[in-house]
């Protein structure tokens, strides 16, 4: 459990809003969604993303965390 389990009941859904309209709007079609992560596929293989820490993991990308430095990720490897 998290320390602060209250905050983390208010920024989730804010965050999970906000990744799935940004990885959708570069095209990419969400594989499995549940209220804490998302998966979707890229360049093949699947990527993880857990909203609320921000980490994300796949075979295909950098594994780190945050949002936003999962968008620029794929956006330079896209092109």
């Amino acid at each position: 459990m998290r320390l602060d389990a209250e905050r983390q009941k208010e920024l989730e859904p804010k965050r999970l809003q906000f990744a799935k309209s940004e990885i959708e709007k570069l095209g990419y079609k969400l594989t499995y969604e549940s209220s804490n992560m998302l998966r979707f596929d890229f360049k093949g293989k699947p990527v993880v993303l857990y909203v609320y820490s921000g980490w994300h993991t796949g075979a295909t990308i950098t594994d780190g965390r945050g949002i936003e430095k999962l968008i620029k990720q794929i956006k330079n490897q896209a092109k």
